[in-house]
C-alpha cells in the first residue's frame, strides 16, 4: 500500500540527521562506501571533489556512547584510513542534513585542506611506557633517598603520622616521580623525534605510568618508528615496560575547531 504524503514526509524526517564520522581527502557529490556503521547504516560519503565528509543516516538528535555503537564508529574509521587521509570527527556529532553537511564542508573548507595536506599519508601511533614493579611508592623509597629520609623521620620512634606529615609526603612523592618522568620523556623523545613527523605527551594516568605519548608517523616509516621505540627501551632498566599501539586515525593531531553554521 503506497504511503500517504504525511507518511512519506514522516519517514524522511526520521532520517534527515547524517552522522558525521570523517573528512577525508577526495570523494564525489555522493559516495557508496560498501560497509556499515553506527546501527547498521550504510556508510557513504558528501563531497566537493577535493573533501568529502563521511556519514550516515542517523533518526535521533542525539547517540549515546554505548560500546556497540563507540565500536561502529572507529570501525568505520579504521576501514577508511587503509587508503584516505582521514581527520576524525568525536563521536556522536550528528548535523541536521546532507545541506547541513555540504554547509559544513564549504564553511570550513580552508582548515580542511590545511589539515588534510598536513597529514597526508601519515598516521598515528601510541606509545606507553611504565614502571613494572609491584609497588611504585617502595620503589620510589629505593632510588630517591630524600623521600625514604623523609617516611623515617615522620615516622621516628612509632608515632602516628599526622595529616599534615602525610600530605609533605605524598608531595615530595609526586615531585620526586615528575621529575622522573621528565627525564625519561627526554630520553625517548630523543630517539623517536627524527623517526616522526609530530609528538605529543598526553596525561599521564596514574602513578605508574611513566609517558603516554601520541606519535604521528609516515605510514612508510612504521618499522623505522617500531625501531625506534625497542632502541630506546634498551636503555632502561627492567623496572620499565614499554607498549605501543596503531596504527591509528591522526585523533591526537587534528587541530580543528568546527564550524557548524
Amino acid at each position: 500500500m503506497a504511503m500517504t504524503a504525511a507518511e512519506s514526509a514522516s519517514t524522511a524526517n526520521q532520517v534527515r540527521g547524517r552522522y558525521l564520522y570523517a573528512i577525508v581527502d577526495g570523494g564525489g557529490e555522493r559516495e557508496a562506501l560498501g560497509f556499515e556503521g553506527v546501527d547498521g547504516a550504510e556508510v557513504y560519503s558528501l563531497g566537493d571533489g577535493r573533501v568529502s565528509a563521511v556519514v550516515s543516516e542517523m533518526p535521533d538528535r542525539k547517540v549515546r556512547p554505548e560500546r556497540r555503537k563507540l565500536a561502529a564508529h572507529h570501525e568505520v574509521l579504521k576501514k577508511l584510513m587503509v587508503d584516505r587521509t582521514v581527520l576524525p570527527m568525536a563521536f556522536g556529532l550528528i548535523a541536521d542534513g546532507p545541506e547541513a553537511v555540504r554547509r559544513i564542508l564549504r564553511l570550513n573548507s580552508p582548515i580542511f585542506d590545511e589539515q588534510i595536506r598536513r597529514l597526508k599519508g601519515k598516521v598515528e601511533m601510541g606509545l606507553r611506557v611504565a614502571w613494572d614493579v609491584p609497588n611504585i611508592f617502595e620503589y620510589a623509597l629505593g632510588i630517591h633517598p630524600e623521600l625514604a629520609e623523609l617516611r623515617d623521620h615522620i615516622f621516628r620512634g612509632g608515632r602516628e603520622p599526622s595529616q599534615d606529615d602525610k600530605i609533605e609526603v605524598g608531595r615530595t612523592f609526586d615531585r620526586l616521580m615528575t621529575e622522573e618522568r621528565e627525564a625519561y620523556a627526554d630520553r625517548v623523545t630523543e630517539v623517536l623525534q627524527a623517526r616522526c613527523a609530530e609528538l605529543r605527551p598526553n596525561k599521564v594516568r596514574n602513578d605508574r605510568e611513566v609517558l603516554n605519548l601520541a606519535c604521528l608517523v609516515d605510514r612508510d616509516r612504521l618499522k623505522d618508528f617500531e625501531a625506534g621505540v625497542i632502541e630506546a627501551a634498551r636503555s632502561f632498566d627492567n623496572h620499565f615496560a614499554f607498549d605501543f599501539n596503531g596504527p591509528w586515525p591522526p585523533h591526537n593531531f587534528v587541530e580543528i575547531e568546527l564550524r557548524m553554521s
